[in-house]
């Protein structure tokens, strides 16, 4: 076997031809600056044919479900191994997907519960066990017996099929009566069911008047239904209805539990997930909040479009009860008891229709002469309108809360009343994953339970040992994914790929320690090194410090970016790299290039500031945290201590909901003050600018019109006639017809990868001959979106309109993209970069709040001193900058820094301190202090 990878004639995208080697069994970091050609190398070039040479073994058949890759611009690749790449592709936006379901330990858990655990009654919390035939008589007997039951046999429960041959048996045995689908159905006549859906069939037994004198035929047609239900059997009569089983039901309360299987603790299946939410832990309904827009006007005022009260019928009803309450419509809303404000929103409604779901459910008659309360009434008339358009007027009242049914559990009480060491599947899930694992090495067991769950216990502390290894002790199981960072999400596939003890393997990262705080670094660079030695390959993309130096052999991409990188600038070991290397990557890290801690600090002033009173969501600990304006915050604390909760979860969707009336609800807080002292609030995070090819820089950032305004004055423009329309792509006159604008055509080869062919017709330049004809400079349309921003803001340096754009995509260290590249492509920190540039090219207003999350994400040392430039250039015209950050060169220069922890999860939300990074590095119990000692102990700042 080879001892290297070979790559020879590596021609993807701004690669120039280049030739690599990279040591097998080792660990390879490709560094260099941001838009070099890294990704092009690591994953276009060497995933992407380790991928494809796999794919190819696999038959036609398998290969028409699985998404390929297009074979890459090299002429040779020698000594490639199978390849896995753990990048940093976002999460699962599924509510249903958690960190338990897409590590698997949900599965194990299920299966775990569903062999060892012990039931309990859910209304006495009493163990419970099966009941006998003769004790299901007994218990019939004290049924009123003036009313008939029906004994019925639960034979198939939501499962697929048509169930011919079960109908067929039924027949064979005498029966004659089955109830599918909650419809009555005869056996004799012919039952026509949908294979591809799900049915529930039951089997009539026998219909009887309950005899005390005479009991054998209630006793053998129990009998007979236990027998064919699999020990269980339904009794109803018109008032009720009762589930019997022969091995779970409470004597006292006569309540049984379903079958114990796995299925039961599941929340995406109908037997286990709470019926009032389906499972999601939450429901949509009215929000109070967004009804009452204005509660500190009178009532008649406050509620805005969605209920008028000044002068209605309503408005009337609700005056009349006010005097019966203490109320009248000129009360405002903020300055009523909670009594009131119940009877406002609620009525005198049935208290147990408390969400939309309940009133879907209830069926009782009711009573109109009841006020039925403003939420109540809102309820009823979204449920019962056939309007589409007013369904959406509805829905922009609603906001997520938590199911009262399941307390956001998501599970029905049947599955939470089964319990392993007093605990429920959901508390378990409910712990962080340190917890968990403590939990389980203190798991007391009967030697009976303990043979039967030693492996599948083996299964579950391994995967969270691995979890706990990469840094994430601070999750908790029932955390959505679709709340997850990129970096945490790529964490939890390369915990995976440990537990899955593979040898032999190339993996491919990308940025492994994005959202990482520097004492967390530690524990994920050893697990790559865990991985190394288990024998495999590793090829990591990477511009952190640490993970730097760790690396065996180190390849530095360069020297520049787009069309001036793509050369290998150098390749060696590490030690070699630190010595001889003549690149900004090796400046850096030998520290003959650094980024300058200020000399200066802002001035703070005490009066002018944003505070965020007693936030208590998810780990925060009742915390008040104050953010100085006019000045440079940086939130800082180790992974999970609760930073990204406190400023997005809190601060953004209050912020929100104060200026833009959004419907997110803020997280648990008791007030926000401060607002008064700003204007606007613009948010700019890491989400893609664009959902398809036709998005790209130049539209976004909004370049792209004053440049079609500009050709329109060109004089062969002038001539034809043509609008600014004619140089759209997106519209029909001046694109190409033939790929609709899309430059490309696509080519469906079903068990092949889908092909994309360049358009023959414009050769892919988007736009018809005509057009292209149009030339500012020497240059088409065309010609100028194939340009980088550098390119393009040297053409178009005379023209302020544009180039004022243009240059501040430049600022941010975007020059090498091109202004018409497929926004799809960008990265998270691409994207976010050209966010903040769109804002910087809008005329300055001051008094804004600016909030990012990490945006030093994909950037290089260089391009992250080119970012500190703008965002102090923010500050410096009035503005007010949060961002939540884990990069030492970004905190080090902030003016002000609140650090949460002192660890992640339980062990954190609170504040560690507030102040200058001077101020925080001398607090000893502070990580991130820590680790400004060193960067700041040889430069004095005056704060």
């Amino acid at each position: 076997m080879k001892s290297s990878i070979d790559v020879k004639g590596a021609r993807v995208h701004n690669l120039k031809n280049i030739d690599v080697s990279l040591p097998r069994h080792q660990l390879v970091v490709i560094t260099g600056l941001s838009g070099s050609g890294k990704s092009s190398l690591a994953f276009d070039t060497i995933y992407a044919e380790g991928q494809r040479r796999y794919m190819a073994s696999l038959s036609a058949y398998a290969r028409q479900f699985l998404d390929q890759l297009d074979k890459p611009d090299v002429d040779v690749i020698e000594g490639l191994s199978p390849a896995i790449s753990i990048d940093q592709k976002n999460a699962s936006q599924n509510p249903r997907s958690t960190v338990g379901t897409i590590t698997e330990i949900y599965d194990y858990l299920r299966l775990l519960y569903a062999s060892i655990g012990t039931p309990y009654c859910p209304n006495c919390n009493t163990p419970i066990e099966g009941m006998s035939p003769q004790e299901i008589v007994d218990t019939l007997l004290t049924w009123p017996q003036d009313d008939p039951i029906m004994i019925i046999s639960p034979i198939c429960e939501e499962q697929k099929g048509s169930h011919e041959d079960t109908f067929k048996d039924l027949i064979k045995q005498g029966y004659s009566r089955v109830r599918v689908n909650n419809e009555m159905k005869r056996l004799s006549e012919p039952i026509k069911l949908n294979k591809n859906k799900k049915h529930r069939i039951e089997l009539v037994v026998d219909r009887l008047n309950i005899d005390p004198s005479d009991p054998s035929r209630l006793f053998q047609s129990i009998e007979s239904a236990l027998g064919m239900g699999k020990g269980r059997v339904l009794i109803e009569n018109k008032d009720q209805q009762q589930l019997f089983s022969e091995s779970l039901s409470c004597p006292t309360c006569q309540v049984s539990i379903p079958e114990i299987s796995p299925r039961l603790f599941s929340f995406n299946s109908p037997i286990g997930a709470c019926e009032s939410c389906n499972g999601l832990g939450t429901i949509m309904d009215f929000d109070p909040n967004l009804v009452i827009k204005e509660p500190d006007k009178p009532l008649y005022l406050s509620t805005g479009k969605i209920m008028s009260l000044d002068n209605t019928y309503y408005g009337r009803y609700m005056a009349k009860l006010g005097q019966e309450y203490g109320f009248d419509l000129n009360t405002p809303f903020s300055q009523m008891t909670d009594t009131q404000k119940n009877i406002v929103l609620y009525g005198q409604e049935n208290p147990a229709i408390s969400s939309i779901t309940a009133v879907r459910k209830d069926k009782k008659p009711r009573n109109r002469r009841r006020f039925e309360g403003i939420i109540s009434n809102l309820r009823r008339r979204y449920i019962q309108t056939h309007s589409e358009g007013m369904r959406f007027f509805f829905r922009s009242y609603m906001s997520k809360s938590t199911c009262q049914e399941c307390q956001g559990k998501r599970l029905k009480k049947q599955a939470l009343s089964i319990l392993i060491n007093q605990t429920s599947i959901t508390q378990i899930t409910q712990l962080s994953i340190q917890e968990c694992l403590a939990f389980f090495k203190t798991l007391t067991l009967t030697k009976s339970q303990a043979k039967i769950a030693h492996q599948i216990l083996k299964e579950i502390n391994g995967r969270l040992s691995f979890l706990q290894n990469v840094g994430l002790t601070y999750l908790s199981l029932d955390r959505q994914s679709g709340t997850l960072s990129g970096g945490e999400y790529q964490r939890i596939r390369l915990a995976t790929q440990v537990g899955a003890g593979l040898t032999g393997v190339l993996y491919v990262l990308d940025e492994p320690s994005i959202g990482l705080h520097q004492r967390d670094n530690e524990r994920l660079i050893q697990t790559l090194k865990n991985l190394r030695d288990l024998g495999n390959t590793l090829i990591v993309v990477e511009h952190d410090e640490d993970t730097i130096l760790s690396a065996d052999y180190v390849i530095d991409i360069g020297p520049k970016a787009g069309r001036h990188g793509g050369n290998v600038c150098f390749q060696g070991p590490l030690k070699e790299f630190k010595k001889k290397a003549q690149t900004l990557t090796a400046d850096y890290i030998n520290k003959t290039k650094s980024i300058p801690v200020p000399k200066k600090r802002r001035p703070i002033n005490p009066k002018k500031h944003i505070r965020i009173h007693k936030a208590q969501q998810h780990n925060l600990k009742n915390i008040t945290a104050t953010i100085p304006l006019n000045t440079l915050t940086c939130i800082t604390g180790v992974s999970g201590s609760g930073k990204s909760t406190l400023i997005d979860d809190i601060l953004k969707k209050a912020l929100m909901r104060h200026f833009h009336q959004s419907h997110p609800k803020p997280g648990q807080h008791e007030k926000l003050s401060g607002l008064e002292n700003i204007d606007s609030m613009i948010i700019i995070d890491q989400s893609a600018i664009g959902r398809t090819p036709r998005s790209n820089p130049a539209t976004y950032s909004g370049v792209f019109s004053p440049i079609r305004d500009l050709f329109v004055k060109t004089p062969e423009a002038k001539i034809r006639g043509y609008k600014p329309g004619r140089f759209s792509f997106n519209v029909k006159g001046g694109r190409c017809e033939a790929c609709e604008g899309d430059g490309v055509k696509k080519i469906e080869m079903h068990f092949l990868s889908d092909v994309f062919v360049t358009c023959d017709t414009c050769k892919g330049s988007r736009y018809n001959t005509e057009t292209r004809q149009v030339k500012y400079k020497g240059y088409s349309i065309a010609d100028v979106l194939g340009m980088t921003i550098n390119e393009a803001s040297e053409l178009f340096k005379n023209i302020p309109t544009i180039h004022k754009k243009l240059q501040t995509l430049v600022d941010v260290g975007l020059g090498y993209i091109h202004l018409g590249q497929n926004a799809t492509t960008l990265s998270g920190g691409e994207a976010q970069r050209v966010k903040l540039a769109k804002e910087l090219s809008k005329r300055n207003t001051g008094n804004t709040l600016y909030l990012l999350d990490e945006p030093t994400t994909g950037l290089h040392f260089y391009d992250v001193e080119q970012l500190l430039i703008v965002l102090h250039r923010l500050v410096d015209q009035g503005n007010t900058v949060v961002v939540i950050e884990h990069h030492l060169d970004v905190i080090k220069t902030a003016d002000h820094l609140i650090d949460l922890g002192p660890e992640g999860g339980k062990g954190g939300g609170e504040i560690v301190g507030e102040g200058t990074p001077e101020e925080i590095a001398k607090i000893p119990n502070s990580y991130t202090g820590q680790h400004l000692q060193s960067l700041l102990k040889k430069v004095k700042c005056n704060a």
